[in-house]
Order: structure tokens, then sequence, then C-alpha cells
């Protein structure tokens, strides 16, 4: 099966997760920037979320784009990880809601360990697939794929010192993806370079 449906699907979960978060912001209800300064940690764990779910869909994308047909097991695959990343706007809000207190927190990094262990297997079950070794010669080793879930796990356990260290772990996971990924890419340009 060709991938297009696979990924209009996932575009259009990733849009409604974006469109849940942001209507979790609570608007002022005074016209001053003291009010607005009350909201400030909403929009930051907005900001953070939002950041994570384009990070996701920035890399599906190029996962997509090496990758011709798709089986059961990949659908399977890909279902696990858009049901982790559709539970981003409930942690987000719940770590809003309490200011950021250490259960919150300790699920909101436990969401992100389970969204990044579930794209870990669709990978995974996309190199097990027909047309999958293209995919696993592009990423290589993937140390910042396999560093990730370590450095959630440490904020996990941070959060019991310190949520807000916790929350600088995950901002600097984010911030780590945040650099183009350009492996994809290259081999993209080599693939056309060597069939011309």
């Amino acid at each position: 099966m060709r991938t297009s449906r696979l990924e209009a699907f996932s575009d259009g979960v990733l849009a409604i997760i974006i469109t849940i978060m942001v209507l979790e912001l609570k608007v002022p209800h005074e016209p001053t920037l003291q009010a607005l300064g009350g909201s400030a940690t909403g929009f930051l764990t907005y900001m953070l979320s939002f950041v994570y779910v384009g990070i996701y869909w920035n890399n599906h994308h190029h996962m997509f784009q090496v990758v011709e047909r798709v089986n059961g097991t990949v659908l399977w695959g890909n279902l696990h990880l858009l049901f982790w990343l559709s539970l981003f706007p409930v942690t987000t809000a719940w770590v809003d809601e309490t200011q950021f207190s250490r259960t919150p927190v300790i699920v909101y990094g436990v969401n992100l360990l389970l969204a990044a262990l579930a794209y870990y297997v669709l990978q995974q079950a996309i190199f097990h697939s027909e047309g999958g070794a293209g995919l696993r010669q592009a990423l290589g080793r993937d140390l910042k794929g396999k560093s990730s879930p370590i450095l959630y796990l440490c904020g996990i356990a941070l959060a019991f010192v310190s949520p807000w260290l916790a929350m600088l772990v995950f901002t600097t996971v984010a911030v780590m993806w945040l650099v183009p990924d350009r492996r994809v890419e290259r081999y993209l340009a080599a693939r056309e370079s060597s069939s011309a």
C-alpha cells in the first residue's frame, strides 16, 4: 500500500492535536499586561508541546519520503504513535493547571517517553517491511533517537527533586531535535544523483 493515506491521516490527527492544545489556553479576563502575565505558564507549556508535535510531524514527513510502501504492521505502528501524541493536550493542560506540580510533570514526561518509544517502534516496523532498507541506511546509528528516551527518563527522575529541572530536560530534548536533521535529505539527494 502507498504511504499517501497514512500521511494524510497522520497530518489530520496532528492538526487536531494542535487545535485542541490551543483551545486549552486561558484568555485573560482583564485588559492588562499583568493579567496576560498570569497566563504565561499556559503559553509556555503550549509552546513546548507545540514544538514537540512539530518535531514529530517533521520527522514523520521525512521518514515517509524514503518509504514507498507500508504494510499492516506499519499502519498499526503509526496508530500507536498517534495515540500517545493525542494525549499531549491532556498532559499539557494538567501541567499548566497545576502550575508544574510534580505528578503532572512526571505524567507529561512519561507521555513524552511513550511517544518516543512509539516512534522507535514505528521505525522498526518500517525497517522490517518491504522497502525499509532505505530508511535504515538514511538514519544510520540514530544517536539522537536513542538518546531521547534516556533523557526523558532522567527528566522523570529529576521531577522527584524539582519539576522545573524535569521541564528543563524536556525542553533540552526539544531543542536538540529542533536542529535540522539532514540525514534523510542527504540520503534522497545521494539516491537521486546515483540514479541520474
